[in-house]
């Protein structure tokens, strides 16, 4: 049971949960400082600039102590003059949980809380973080928006995407962003806010989370265990091996968990693929020929396309198109008796002038700008309508397009793209401030599908566990409502903030922060300016890919351009015997959802997971944990065929040689050199494992 760690010091107090301090306060350094602000808010295609023209801080230096007991404390803070918050500490849920109480006399809109931090610390989260697994010496603005094409202000493609519109991003931009993370002390924390927030980790001995807006609370977890650094601890990050195992099982507990996925999910690649009937029945012939194991057909043009600049997009109205699908329902059908699932596309916007446009328009189902008239956001060439999830009809009436239109229809699964392009200026159904409800918005899309699911299971629409949606956008709550997540759309290249590296650093912080099932398009997606997908980038994602919950590759945004799975037969070979292996691993990969439903550890995960006493463990983000069992060190530079591999303490097996490793530093753990030819990505077996019979006939799958 944990217990209220509150004491008072000579000039203030200090709070936290067990033997873990979380908050030191006194004048010098007060826990909590309040101000005003005013900011711009600027969205092009999803890319935000977010501009604050002023800030006029207040620092609650003084303390009184209103009441004090074993699992509740109340304290107040005050400035100099009148104004005060009022702030309680209590334990509910084995969790430490402090609410704010503020004084009517006041109309401050910014707040920073600072917080105990040690120079040693580790942190983790804040949601899907592309860049940066560790987030200590960084600051974290957290708004959800387009990840951004380059996400590197050094890098040349950033340059040229911010020459167009200021698309180029920063390592913060994320689609997911959420204001909670995990730290090497054994603690989880959660600023409950939906406003705009900042997660400041630069300090060696603070940290400071800023909102605009007064959080409803503050959320401190420690799991259950007891092992924890400490203060003034520098040696080691934890004392225990997975200790930190706890906190993330508590984490995901107050977020909610992901479900198991389709059996069928496991059984091969899902091809992405487009063009209509003839050129999808055409593609998947020559990948069953070819050997390929193949779970499913994703179809994104299922409902049309729009072709721009950027390339092909998409029509969005959420109707099969029967000049390019003709008959569908009917090929569903045939391609299910065969074992090939048919995949689709929908997001929360409408084409404007389209069929469902005009119907949610007609009906007041669409977000409005200061005039009145439906908010028309612009998503390149092209303009779409917001339905409204603020009222009821319209999210009522959304979810009957996607019971109707896709889960009738006979679709069992599809991207649930986008999310993120609520704008802050925007008029909604139920008054509520824009801006407060932009980072909140991917989470009611996340339900509006999640309940659209679990109603056409309950009617008999379809039967429990047959359908499987994948979502980019999220935030706090998205953890309960989407089954799975994919890293968006990243560049076709090797880069670290936006090509094929940055997918494995975005799910493990992912993982941490209570989401831990997730892929990512594999071979990328942005094409732009000089950037074409080569055969090595394919062959190279797909071995990664083939090490995660889910296989499914995407043509990109202009599929003429990129390598292709069928381009030449050397790289169809590639990805049959890929397919082979993931379906060979799909016994443990069902165990690893299971056990992410259950007790919340992901799928993919950071080593220092299970291997705590490793010092290099904290900061590895290049390779991860597949469950307890299996280590995953996808190659992810450019003409390379050996991969540098850090080992931590355990015995492995190397499934492609066959080769021994034992190490025994706990600490150290054990660098090797290993070869890693295309077709063999580096994996490693724990020889203790209880999956070890499964492990040993990978090879003979490839």
């Amino acid at each position: 049971m944990a217990k209220l760690l509150f004491r008072q010091t000579q000039n203030g107090f200090e709070a936290g949960i067990d033997d873990t301090l979380l908050l030191a306060h006194d004048s010098a350094r007060p826990f909590i400082c309040v101000g005003t602000g005013d900011a711009d808010f600027s969205m092009y295609r999803g890319n935000f600039k977010v501009v604050e023209k002023h800030r006029e801080m207040r620092a609650l230096r003084h303390c009184k102590i209103i009441e004090r007991g074993d699992e509740t404390t109340l304290v107040r803070l005050l400035d100099d003059g009148e104004y005060y918050i009022d702030v309680r500490f209590a334990i509910e849920e084995a969790r430490l949980v402090i609410t704010f109480s503020i004084a009517s006399n006041g109309c401050f809109n910014r707040f920073c809380f600072r917080l105990h931090a040690e120079p040693t610390e580790h942190i983790y989260g804040c949601g899907e973080q592309f860049s940066y697994l560790d987030l200590r010496g960084r600051n974290f603005p957290l708004w959800t928006s387009e990840q951004g094409v380059g996400r590197n202000k050094n890098t040349e493609i950033t340059r040229l995407a911010d020459q167009d519109g200021g698309s180029g991003g920063d390592y913060y931009w994320t689609f997911y962003p959420q204001p909670s993370f995990v730290s090497s002390r054994n603690y989880w924390c959660f600023l409950d806010t939906t406003a705009y927030a900042e997660f400041d980790f630069r300090q060696p001995e603070q940290h400071e989370l800023w909102a605009w807006g007064l959080p409803s609370r503050m959320i401190f977890g420690s799991g259950r265990c007891s092992d924890t650094m400490g203060r003034g601890s520098h040696e080691k990050p934890a004392l225990k091996d997975d200790s930190l195992c706890d906190v993330v099982s508590d984490l995901s507990a107050f977020f909610g968990r992901q479900g198991a996925l389709p059996d069928w999910c496991y059984d091969g690649v899902i091809l992405g693929m487009q063009g209509g009937t003839g050129i999808c029945k055409a593609k998947l012939e020559k990948a069953r020929k070819g050997g390929i194991k193949v779970a499913g057909i994703w179809a994104q043009d299922w409902q049309g396309i729009n072709v721009t600049s950027f390339g092909q997009r998409l029509r969005w109205n959420w109707v099969a198109d029967d000049n390019r699908y003709p008959d569908l329902k009917n090929t569903i059908r045939e391609l299910k008796r065969e074992g090939i699932r048919f995949l689709g596309y929908i997001n929360p916007y409408l084409g404007a002038d389209m069929s469902l446009y005009r119907e949610a328009s007609g009906n007041g189902y669409l977000a409005k700008n200061r005039n009145g008239d439906d908010y028309l956001v612009g998503f390149g060439e092209f303009n779409a309508g917001i339905v409204d999830f603020s009222n009821p009809d319209a999210f009522e009436w959304y979810k009957n397009v996607i019971k109707t239109n896709l889960i009738e229809f006979g679709l069992s699964g599809w991207m649930a793209d986008f999310g993120e392009y609520l704008p802050t200026d925007s008029v909604l159904f139920n008054g509520g401030n824009a801006e407060v409800a932009h980072n909140a918005w991917p989470v009611l899309w996340a339900r509006c599908n999640y309940e659209a699911t679990r109603e056409a299971e309950r009617e008999g629409i379809v039967p429990p566990g047959e359908v499987v949606y994948f979502m980019r956008a999220g935030g706090p709550g998205s953890q309960r409502y989407c089954p799975l997540m994919w890293a968006g759309d990243q560049n076709v290249d090797w880069s670290e903030d936006d090509g094929l590296p940055s997918v494995i650093t975005a799910a493990l912080s992912l993982g941490l922060s209570g989401h831990g099932l997730h892929h990512s398009d594999l071979g990328g997606y942005t094409t732009l300016y000089d950037m074409a997908r080569s055969k090595e980038l394919f062959m190279r994602w797909a071995e990664l890919s083939t090490f995660t919950v889910l296989m499914r590759n995407h043509e990109g945004n202009r599929p003429s351009k990129n390598w292709q799975f069928d381009s030449d037969q050397e790289t169809l070979d590639h990805l049959a015997s890929m397919s082979r292996m993931h379906v060979a691993l799909k016994p443990y990969l069902n165990a690893l959802v299971e056990e992410n439903a259950s007790l919340g550890l992901p799928a993919m995960r950071p080593l220092f997971l299970h291997y705590g006493r490793d010092r290099y463990a904290w900061t590895c983000k290049d390779e991860y944990l597949l469950g307890r069992d299996l280590l995953v060190a996808p190659v992810i530079e450019e003409g390379k065929n050996e991969r540098h591999v850090h080992l931590p303490a355990d015995r492995w097996l190397h499934l492609w040689s066959g080769r021994e490793f034992e190490v025994s530093d706990e600490f150290q753990g054990m660098n090797i050199d290993i070869a890693a030819p295309i077709g063999e990505p580096p994996v490693f077996a724990r020889l203790s494992s209880p999956w070890m019979p499964l492990f040993g006939t990978l090879c003979d799958a490839w």
